[in-house]
């Protein structure tokens, strides 16, 4: 890859992101394990409130429910861009509900959402399956990642 970025947004909420360093080194290792051929990557993680995606998803996607996460594609050949919103109350409301902290939990969907970017899918119960096979195994490598940098 000869550009590799991801930013991080915040808005109207705090950014949940501490370790940007190596959350980023762990979010590009995971897009060169799963996406073949790619030149490039620029992503931008923007986090916000829930009333900020509901908009989003409303006005573009023409949904009326909230959501955790939409994904913005803009990629084109093996030029990998996006926007990736997430709603950090979803997240919190989502780590109650799975017994996760709510750093897990953020790192869970950002994983979701750049591993829909490579391809993934989740609207069947098998696809669903996989994609969250990969979700446990870059969650693991993230640990290993935190594991090694706290040593």
């Amino acid at each position: 890859m000869t550009l590799k970025k991801i930013n991080f947004f915040a808005q109207n909420v705090t950014l949940p992101v501490k370790k940007k360093k190596l959350i980023r080194a762990w979010l590009l290792l995971l897009l060169k394990n799963e996406v073949e051929s790619l030149s490039s990557a620029e992503i931008n993680l923007i986090f916000c409130d829930d009333e900020y995606l509901y908009q989003l998803n409303t006005q573009y996607l023409k949904h009326t429910t909230l959501t955790d996460i939409i994904t913005f594609d803009y990629s084109e050949g093996n030029h990998l861009k996006a926007d990736v919103f997430i709603s950090t109350e979803r997240v919190k409301e989502n780590a109650k509900i799975f017994s996760q902290t709510f750093s897990d939990e953020t790192s869970r969907v950002m994983a979701h959402g750049l591993l829909h970017l490579s391809g993934y899918k989740d609207k069947t119960t098998k696809a669903k399956a996989i994609m969250t096979e990969k979700e446990n195994f870059y969650l693991d490598l993230l640990n290993e990642f935190t594991n090694q940098s706290n040593a």
